[in-house]
């Protein structure tokens, strides 16, 4: 399990959780830089099973079909328990095919003159299209050199890695062949998420396999600490849904579902102090699903639209003691050099005061719109940027430079890889 920051206010954890023992924790960049189990024997091939055809190399999830009505009940079940449960054990029946368990190996070097592998995690997927594409989370398959996926039905088949990406911590595996009457899940428009409404995880916690929680969508709009950038900050994850529905260590990768069956995230992370499931749970919205696994399946690798700044939030309180001329926005403190920002002028800090017990450059631009779109904070630039813009995209910063306001063209660049 992966602990990438600590959240100090609340006293917890962030934990990503995929099924693997507990590291140290890493404390938190003072810089914050935009989009800063044993395995088992495999099954060999048979007649039952449904041949894959090999993938186009723009292959696309499956349409998103008519939703699946809520079942029609009997008269007799009136009682909206009764409905709610007759509802969700039938959306159990027609998804629980599509989600798998994924067991990952790692080779070590060679003990004794002869190398071997151990099992390294254990985490959960699902089915993207029907030429055998699988979406977990990157986290879960990044260091493993095997793979291998367990459906419902106990078919077990060798699995081999597309691409990943840990800038949204979304990844692909693929098998070349199904076990009959399986079904890709369709991907819901996570735009359309709303906070109190129905959220259902299936997957595999603990090792535990076909394990269905239900909960509701707790919050939106929140963003996870993605890879690390070599200014010394941190990319985020934006757009991230909250969940009270339970996810523990092997939910990792599995589908969160609303109540007709479509997927509107991809379980990730927990906030925990003890490793362990205590009512916060994150997914990767369904649209980046959309963005990033096609890319992946294509490509190997998703280029995330680039700016090359650092940043910073401005509220009241920051502009009152730093007597800024906005009172939001997002204050740019510093711009790498040959980045899209500096070949368009944007302009960092230019002088250094202490901030909360930290060295912070002020007196940069400060980014108040893009493309006439207001911002209000970072987390709003990075979510625009990621679900809005793709690299090579021109894009029309309003900054406020000072008491005036200007507008800075500039070209998106792809993301530096580390």
């Amino acid at each position: 399990m992966r602990v990438p920051l600590t959240l100090v206010a609340m006293l917890t954890t962030l934990a990503f959780v995929a099924g693997c023992a507990m590291p140290s924790v890493d404390l938190p960049r003072p810089v914050t830089v935009e989009q800063t189990a044993a395995p088992t024997a495999v099954v060999q091939a048979d007649a039952t099973r449904t041949p894959v055809t090999p993938s186009a190399p723009t292959s696309t999830p499956a349409p998103l079909p008519a939703r699946a009505p809520v079942p029609t009940l009997p008269p007799e079940l009136t009682n909206p328990l009764e409905a709610e449960q007759a509802a969700l054990i039938a959306l159990y029946r027609r998804v629980n095919p599509s989600v798998v368990s994924i067991e990952v190996v790692v080779d070590h070097p060679p003990v004794g003159g002869a190398p071997f592998t151990i099992p390294s995690s254990q985490g959960s997927g699902f089915l993207f299209d029907d030429q055998g594409h699988i979406v977990t989370n990157n986290h879960v398959v990044e260091n493993g050199s095997k793979f291998q996926v367990r459906f419902s039905d106990g078919t077990v088949l060798l699995a081999r890695l597309i691409g990943g990406d840990p800038g949204s911590d979304l990844a692909v595996l693929k098998v070349d062949e199904l076990p009959p009457g399986v079904a890709p899940l369709p991907l819901a428009d996570s735009r359309t998420v709303e906070v109190g409404q129905r959220a259902i995880a299936i997957g595999n916690p603990f090792g535990l396999r076909n394990t269905l929680t239900v909960g509701v969508v707790s919050g939106i709009g929140r963003s996870l600490s993605g890879p690390a950038s070599s200014s010394g900050g941190r990319f985020r994850i934006p757009n991230i849904i909250q969940t009270d529905a339970a996810i523990n260590p092997g939910n990792s990768g599995g589908p969160l579902l609303n109540i007709y069956g479509e997927v509107i995230g991809v379980n990730t992370a927990i906030s925990s102090g003890s490793g362990a499931f205590e009512g916060v749970g994150y997914a990767v919205p369904s649209n980046a699903v959309s963005r990033v696994v096609p890319a992946l399946i294509r490509d190997g690798r998703y280029d995330h639209p680039w700016m090359g700044i650092g940043m910073r939030d401005v509220d009241p309180l920051l502009a009152e003691s730093l007597d800024l001329p906005a009172r939001q926005g997002v204050l740019i403190t510093e711009v790498v050099p040959d980045s899209p920002a500096e070949r368009a002028g944007l302009r960092g800090g230019t002088r250094r005061v202490m901030i909360g017990g930290r060295e912070t450059p002020v007196g940069g631009d400060i980014i108040i719109a893009i493309n006439g779109q207001p911002v209000r904070d970072s987390d709003e630039l990075v979510s625009y940027l990621e679900l809005e813009t793709s690299v090579g995209d021109t894009v029309v910063m309003t900054v406020q430079r000072g008491d005036r306001q200007e507008q800075i063209t500039m070209t998106l660049g792809a993301r530096p890889r580390e």
